[in-house]
C-alpha cells in the first residue's frame, strides 16, 4: 500500500541523513501537483524517481523496491560501487552466508562488457548482496573458469549462469535474479500477489486447481519441473480453487468448474491471454505451451459466455464473443 510504502520511504531518509546527508528525500501529492504528475508522466502511485545532478530530465526510476533496507540499498549503488569486491575466498564465503541470498560474479579480469552489466544488474536487484571477484584462488575455489555468475540460496549454489562478454542482456539477468526472491512456484494470495507484480517478468502462467484434490501432488511437481526450465522467462503461480478469496482472478480469466485443472498464460502488458491446448497436466504438455508461447505461436484464448438463447429476439442483436465473428462479417 501506499501507506506502508511512504513510512518505509522515510525510515531510509532518516537513516541516510547520518551516512550520506547529500541525498535529499522529498515527497510530491500528485493530486494537488498536476504539472508535476504531467511532466514526469506519472500514472500508478506510488511512483519513486531518483534525480541525479540537480536535472530535471531523466530521472531514473525505482521500482519494485517496498524496504526501507532495500531503498538504501538501491541509493548507495546509484551513488557509489554497485558491488563489494570481493580478494579472497574468505571474504566471499561471508557474503555468501551473510543472507538468505547472494549473487557473486566470477571473472578473468575486471574490466571487460560482462563486468558492466552485472554491476548495472546490481543495481537494479537491491533486495540481495552483490560481490564480485578476478581473483584466481577465489574462481578455483569455486570450480569457475569462465565468467560466471552465481547466485546462492542458503550458502548453496542454486544457478550458474556463464557471462557471453557483450551478449548478456541486463534486463534478463534482473529478471532471472528477482526471481529468486519467490519460490519456484508461487501460490497465489493477498500477501503474494504484491511480490509477484514486483518481478519484472511479464509472462505469468497459473495453475488453477484445488490444492486438497487427491491429484494435486503429482499436478504440482510437474509444474515445479517445467517452472525450473523457465525461470526468468515465465513466472509459474499456483491459484488454489477452493480459496473462495480468489474469485476475482476466476472471473478474470473466465475459470468454470468444468475447466479444472486449468493452465493459463498470461501478459502484462498486452493483456492477452492463452489457454493450454492439453487438458492434462504433464510436464511434457507444460513445456509445449511455455515453449510455443516463447515462440509467439501460442493461440490467443478470448473467453467468451455461451450465445444467449435469445440473442436474434430483437431488432438489436446480442453479440458474445462466440458468435461475433460469425455475425459481424
Amino acid at each position: 500500500s501506499s501507506q506502508n510504502l511512504s513510512e518505509e520511504f522515510a525510515e531510509a531518509a532518516r537513516q541516510l541523513k547520518k551516512e550520506a546527508p547529500r541525498i535529499q528525500f522529498g515527497k510530491i501529492d500528485v493530486t494537488h501537483q498536476h504539472d508535476l504528475r504531467k511532466e514526469f508522466n506519472i500514472r500508478e502511485f506510488p511512483t519513486v524517481k531518483f534525480f541525479v545532478d540537480g536535472s530535471r530530465e531523466d530521472p531514473i526510476d525505482c521500482k519494485g523496491v517496498r524496504q526501507a533496507s532495500a531503498f538504501i540499498t538501491w541509493v548507495k549503488r546509484r551513488t557509489g560501487p554497485s558491488t563489494v569486491l570481493i580478494n579472497s575466498t574468505d571474504e566471499a564465503e561471508a557474503i555468501i552466508h551473510a543472507d538468505n541470498l547472494a549473487v557473486i560474479g566470477f571473472f578473468k579480469e575486471l574490466h571487460n562488457d560482462s563486468v558492466e552489466v552485472f554491476g548495472e544488474t546490481a543495481r537494479d536487484v537491491p533486495e540481495m548482496p552483490f560481490g564480485m571477484t578476478a581473483s584466481k584462488d577465489v574462481c578455483a575455489n569455486y570450480g569457475i573458469q569462465k565468467n560466471t555468475l552465481v547466485v546462492f540460496k542458503k550458502g548453496k549454489p542454486v544457478h550458474i549462469e556463464v557471462l557471453q562478454d557483450g551478449r548478456q542482456n541486463k534486463l534478463d539477468l534482473t529478471r532471472l535474479i528477482k526471481t529468486f526472491t519467490l519460490d519456484l512456484v508461487t501460490e497465489y494470495n493477498l500477501e503474494t500477489s504484491v511480490k509477484i507484480f514486483d518481478v519484472p517478468v511479464e509472462n505469468h502462467i497459473l495453475l488453477f486447481t484445488p490444492t486438497n484434490s487427491e491429484t494435486f501432488n503429482a499436478i504440482y511437481e510437474n509444474y515445479k519441473s517445467a517452472a525450473a526450465e523457465f525461470r526468468g522467462k515465465i513466472m509459474f503461480v499456483l491459484v488454489d480453487t477452493n480459496e473462495t478469496r480468489n474469485g476475482r482472478v476466476f472471473e478474470y480469466f473466465h475459470i468454470r468448474e468444468v475447466d479444472i485443472p486449468a493452465v493459463r498464460i498470461l501478459n502484462l502488458t498486452s493483456d492477452a491471454k492463452y489457454k493450454m491446448p492439453a487438458d492434462e497436466v504433464t510436464v511434457e504438455n507444460l513445456k509445449e505451451f511455455c515453449q510455443s508461447y516463447l515462440n509467439g505461436k501460442a493461440k490467443l484464448h478470448l473467453s467468451s459466455e455461451e450465445i444467449p438463447e435469445d440473442w436474434d429476439k430483437m431488432p438489436v442483436k446480442v453479440l458474445v464473443g462466440k458468435n461475433f465473428n460469425r455475425i459481424v462479417f
